[in-house]
């Protein structure tokens, strides 16, 4: 069993809320979070980094997996964000599907 800290990603979520909340314009998050196509623009993060994703998995090259999971877990993340949808909610869904 894993004894990995996921306390980065709690941390990660709290740093997108506050720049949901509090925009800045120098932050690529609040950036995707206001851009001018809306949830589209977040959505096609996730879709680009899914691919991505995906293409390093087929390509067995463990540091790409590593990178390219990275990025897509983080927009997911601004996705969740952005919906609304917090880690903890997310969380008790995994629960539910464990038992």
């Amino acid at each position: 069993m894993s004894d990995a800290d996921l306390s980065i990603l709690n941390e990660i979520y709290e740093v997108i809320l506050d720049r949901k909340n509090n925009p800045t314009e120098e932050s690529y998050v609040s950036s995707l979070l206001n851009h001018r196509k809306g949830i589209d623009k977040i959505l096609e993060k996730v879709g680009e980094e899914s691919i991505e994703t995906i293409l390093a998995v087929k390509g067995e090259k463990k540091e790409e997996i590593i990178y390219e999971a990275s990025d897509l877990l983080f927009h997911m993340m601004v996705m969740f964000v952005s919906a609304g949808v917090s880690l903890e909610e997310i969380s008790e869904e995994l629960k539910k599907r464990r038992k």
